[in-house]
């Protein structure tokens, strides 16, 4: 049975990082893409970085030069270094895995319930 934990959300001043985490186990984690996404309170889920089984990695336009994704695939963990957070950086982030070797190309089928990021100004 495969499980997706995310960690690492909190309060945060505008300008600091947060370092978030995501366990998923249950996989064979090399052959998985995975993602992280996020939702900001009245509006719509949105991709935010994800890397293929290739370690090639993308990100959404508004977090690139301040975001990095990574994944151990032998502690099952993906991470996602964030810096320089701004306020419209608050939402939930969810991790979410796919048996696929590239991003974007199947639907998620493994999420997690989310940790939430709060950026005060």
């Amino acid at each position: 049975q495969v499980h997706v934990v995310e960690s690492g959300g909190g309060l945060v001043q505008a300008g600091g990082s947060l370092r978030l985490s995501c366990l998923a186990s249950g996989l064979t984690f090399e052959n998985y893409a995975m993602a992280w996404f996020r939702q900001a309170p009245g509006k719509e889920r949105e991709g935010v970085s994800c890397i293929n089984s290739g370690e090639f990695t993308s990100y959404t336009d508004s977090v690139k030069g301040r975001v990095t994704i990574s994944r151990d695939v032998d502690k099952h963990t993906l991470t996602l270094q964030m810096n320089d957070l701004r306020p419209e950086d608050t939402a939930m982030y969810y991790c979410a895995a796919v048996r696929a070797r590239q991003c974007g190309t199947l639907p998620y089928n493994y999420w997690g319930r989310g940790t939430e990021v709060t950026v005060s100004s």
